[in-house]
């Protein structure tokens, strides 16, 4: 089998590393990661300027044969997708994280995280984002030993579905973890603070992500799940048509050209 690890928070990356030591048994490992982090740029893509990718020599290759990996210089789906077009070729899975910080609900759509298994999963390969929940002491031990048994069970002739899978884990360790629940998206867990400062000569605004919108914890959602202290695994698809809109829009639009 072989594997695609990649991030947001950039090649040096612990959680990069947990997810490489996690995985080295089940196939053969490359990695192509951000050469710095990356949090918050989706899907973005590095389109009107060259980037370079550098091999670097691998924290952890100890039992794993040769593991190469490369630092990019752009964005999570620059990585993603120059590994799998470029540096890799075809793989059988792609691993993106682990990542320090859960990507819950409505979040996913900026998360750089899951952007980078998103550009794995538009190009029809199987896609996982995994993230702990915390961005300080993460605990990365109970998301590694989840990617280690998935990995053998898939080297054993499992197969994944053919959505990406965002897996969010409490920041705790095994004993306290109740289980493990199939959720949906819920809503946004955190708004923009926006800060206002000046450098002597211009102003500037700082946008941070840190107010905590506490979503409603609806059944079956992931920010319930990992609430109780569940893992959650929520299977995402590519369908973004408001199909409810459809006749409304219709009703709204088909009329406007029309010359008087």
């Amino acid at each position: 089998m072989k594997i695609l690890i990649t991030n947001d928070d950039g090649v040096e990356s612990p959680g990069l590393w947990a997810a490489v030591d996690a995985l080295k048994g089940t196939g053969d490992i490359y990695v192509a990661a951000p050469d710095r982090e990356q949090s918050g740029v989706g899907t973005a893509l590095t389109l009107h300027i060259p980037i370079r990718a550098k091999e670097v020599t691998p924290p952890v290759a100890k039992g794993a044969g040769e593991i190469k990996a490369y630092a990019i210089e752009g964005t999570p789906g620059d990585s993603c997708v120059l590994g799998l077009e470029k540096l890799v070729g075809p793989v059988d899975l792609v691993v993106s994280g682990i990542n320090q910080g859960a990507n819950l609900g409505e979040d996913v759509l900026i998360s750089g995280t899951v952007g980078a298994a998103l550009q794995g999963h538009l190009r029809g390969y199987p896609s996982i984002a995994i993230s702990v929940a915390s961005v300080r002491n993460t605990r990365y031990e109970v998301a590694a030993a989840l990617l280690e048994s998935l990995g053998r069970q898939l080297a054993d002739g499992k197969t994944l579905p053919p959505s990406l899978l965002n897996v969010n884990l409490p920041n705790e360790p095994l004993d306290k973890i109740k289980g493990v629940q199939v959720t949906t998206l819920g809503g946004r867990s955190y708004g923009e603070n926006i800060k206002d400062g000046s450098d002597g000569r211009r102003s500037y605004y700082w946008i941070s992500r840190d107010k905590f919108l506490n979503p409603s914890p609806r059944e079956t959602t992931d920010n319930k799940a990992l609430k109780e202290n569940f893992i959650s695994v929520t299977p995402l698809r590519i369908t973004l048509t408001d199909h409810d809109s459809l006749s409304q829009v219709e009703d709204l639009f088909m009329g406007v050209l029309d010359r008087k």
